[in-house]
């Protein structure tokens, strides 16, 4: 018997979830959480074979439980459930070591037994999504000048990002110059655009 745990904030996609994976004679529920701060603590409560987990979750999101998971309690492989197959999303997934990642509009049958195949170790992907992500750009920016675009997307002027990061306004401009010709974009503004539409912040 292959113990799952099902981890998404909306009861009543929760519920058929769950009385899907339920009507399978070889797959049950063990544990079903509804925010992302909840998965690891249900985790090492029920020990689940599997983790199916909904991306976009209250709390921690789908893909910080996921490498919790990972860290924490190994045994249990992760599938992630996401409405939106965008290429980074898919390599965040990835990265994190996630075991599957599959659309929730994907036909019932085909989540039954991406558990299975997950549950013995096997990786999962939608083909069509594994090909986006394949030919999705990488990221052109460093981490530093990724958290510094980062802050100045969320409103943060230099000499805020410079006092958080303790670096000089001087260097902090440098960085966001940086990140601007690296994404030809045409200004600040515009290079937040194209890498918070390429999933990298």
């Amino acid at each position: 018997m292959i113990k799952v745990l099902l981890a998404e904030d909306m009861d009543m996609v929760r519920g058929a979830l769950v009385a899907l994976l339920n009507l399978e004679s070889d797959i049950e529920v063990v544990a079903e959480v509804d925010s992302g701060d909840e998965i690891l603590p249900a985790a090492r409560s029920a020990r689940p074979d599997v983790a199916v987990i909904d991306i976009d979750l209250p709390g921690k999101d789908g893909l910080t439980a996921a490498t919790e998971l990972h860290e924490h309690v190994p045994e249990c492989h992760t599938l992630i459930l996401t409405s939106l197959g965008r290429p980074g999303t898919v390599r965040r997934a990835l990265d994190a070591k996630v075991n599957g990642f599959l659309l929730k509009d994907a036909p019932s049958d085909k989540l039954a037994n991406a558990v299975r195949s997950v549950a013995v170790g096997r990786r999962v992907i939608d083909s069509e999504l594994a090909l986006s992500a394949w030919e999705a750009d990488d990221c052109p920016l460093t981490p530093r000048e990724l958290e510094i675009l980062a802050l100045a997307a969320r409103g943060r002027n230099v000499a805020d990002i410079a006092a958080d990061l303790f670096l000089s306004p001087g260097t902090v401009r440098n960085y966001l110059a940086a990140s601007v010709t690296k994404l030809n974009a045409r200004n600040r503004v515009h290079a937040i655009r194209i890498a918070t539409e390429a999933e990298w912040l």
